[in-house]
């Protein structure tokens, strides 16, 4: 046995984040951690890697009671954790971040850079990563600064690696290439403790699977022997209908027209109509050009050519400022950096696209009107924080992205651009979501929703618009199958 963790408690103030934690690692094993956003998994990984200590419980590695103080204690031992958000140095080559702080030194005590270079090279041909030694990390995809991530942690010995949501902004051919590292690791009897919120990653990968509740164990035990069902009902405590399907009403007043809208390389001669009381969904592959539409019609990239009308108006949207003027809303794919200010508390972030609303005296700040909207939208939303004044990024991820929804709504918007709105979110946050989208319609709202995820559009879409080469290659309605969306979706269909 490499790890256990006994009863591991931690609060946060007057927060409870873990109050039963446990959890039991072998050699050469892939344990999945899964649970809803705040259920306390990053908490008790965070505390595994040294990263903050428990207030209570235990902490035993290869049979020995150790107190991980700081990160290094953890690195000493041999355990080490891949973030979700690169930890790296960007300026810095893949071989320096390998050998970030433990360089080896010349007898002159001088950093030996050759055998820095020669040390990664072969690691990396070891392992068969994608990668060179040379290579600048600011030049690395997603995957690939995971991949220099994990290089560190083998380099230094490690036989327990965590991985915390490595594949959420991953495409699907960098995601196949850490489901093969991972059972690389596997295979050479390291462990591996795996944080995922994505259902369909879960038999690809794991032998045993620990569920998380409101801070507690809830359940261990071997995946095949668990049902998706009743993984679902530890996961929230409630029945959960794992297919979620809206009600459709019947559509309104057009409230968004597009046509051909155009932005060589990336968008050619788009036309498309958004109407109040639906929810259109956008799919297609990585690189399709939907994140590019999105940012056009919220007027974050210059177009060549097109017009844009909402309610009927014509739409010279210049800068966001002009699309959120018209009643333009985006929900971005990277809420953490173009959706929040985590630095700022809930209540800045829900007024800070329509500060008119809680100020008085021609631009003075109304604390108690600002917190009184805050509280009526984080009960409206079910959002679950500490206190207005809590940091936004502080917030679980489904908490953070109504956060991000509340702004809009406090802004009184009409068209929702939803650029992979369930990205990184459980699954019962991800029904959340869902219901909050469909209130938007149903209040009037019309609504464009990107998802990568072909079940979420059908399960969400009234109709559906795929995406091929920056071009709207056809049109589905919402009930209709993956396979049809992949025809459109893919070059082949073309041919």
């Amino acid at each position: 046995m490499l790890l256990q963790l006994r009863d591991i408690q931690k609060r946060f103030g007057g927060v409870t984040a873990l109050k039963g934690g446990n959890l039991s690692v072998e050699a050469g094993q892939v344990h999945l951690l899964m649970g809803e956003n705040g259920a306390g998994k990053s908490t008790l990984m965070k505390i595994t890697a040294g990263m903050i200590q428990p207030d209570a419980g235990e902490v035993v590695w290869r049979g020995q009671r150790v107190d991980l103080a700081r990160p290094s204690d953890a690195s000493a031992i041999g355990i080490a954790m891949v973030h979700q958000e690169s930890l790296l140095a960007p300026h810095l080559s893949v071989a320096e971040n390998i050998f970030l702080g433990r360089e080896p030194r010349t007898r002159f005590g001088l950093v030996d850079r050759v055998r820095i270079a020669a040390s990664a090279r072969r690691l990396i041909e070891d392992h068969h990563f994608p990668l060179q030694a040379d290579w600048r990390v600011d030049k690395l995809s997603p995957a690939g600064k995971q991949l220099v991530e994990i290089c560190r942690a083998i380099q230094h010995g490690s036989s327990l690696l965590i991985f915390d949501e490595p594949t959420s902004s991953l495409s699907e051919a960098e995601t196949k290439e850490v489901f093969r590292i991972v059972r690389t690791l596997k295979d050479r009897q390291t462990g591996v403790i795996y944080i995922t919120h994505r259902l369909d990653e879960l038999r690809s990968l794991g032998d045993t699977v620990t569920i998380l509740r409101d801070g507690e164990t809830v359940h261990t035990g071997a995946l095949a022997d668990l049902p998706k069902e009743q993984l679902i009902r530890h996961m929230v405590g409630r029945e959960i209908n794992s297919i979620y399907r809206r009600d459709p009403v019947p559509p309104g007043a057009e409230l968004l027209r597009v046509e051909g809208l155009t932005r060589p390389p990336v968008l050619d001669n788009i036309s498309l109509t958004l109407r109040a009381g639906e929810i259109v969904g956008l799919g297609g592959l990585i690189g399709a050009g939907r994140t590019e539409l999105c940012r056009a019609l919220f007027g974050m990239d210059p177009l060549t050519s097109g017009t844009i009308r909402v309610g009927g108006a014509t739409l010279h949207a210049r800068t966001p400022r002009d699309a959120v003027a018209a009643g333009i809303a985006l929900i971005p794919e990277d809420r953490q950096r173009a959706g929040l200010a985590r630095a700022l508390p809930v209540s800045h972030n829900m007024t800070i696209a329509h500060l008119e609303a809680v100020s008085r005296w021609g631009g003075i700040l109304d604390l108690d009107a600002e917190q009184r909207l805050t509280q009526s939208y984080t009960d409206k939303l079910r959002i679950k924080s500490n206190s207005p004044g809590q940091l936004a990024g502080r917030l679980s991820g489904g908490n953070q992205q109504k956060v991000v929804i509340s702004k809009w709504l406090v802004r009184g918007a009409r068209v929702f651009l939803f650029d992979e709105p369930t990205r990184g979110i459980d699954v019962g946050a991800k029904v959340e979501v869902f219901e909050t989208m469909d209130q938007l319609a149903r209040n009037g709202a019309a609504i464009l929703m990107v998802s990568s995820e072909l079940p979420e559009l059908l399960q969400v879409a009234d109709r559906i618009l795929v995406m091929r080469s920056g071009r709207i290659s056809g049109e589905l309605p919402g009930r209709t199958t993956q396979e049809d969306i992949m025809h459109l979706a893919t070059p082949e269909a073309a041919q």
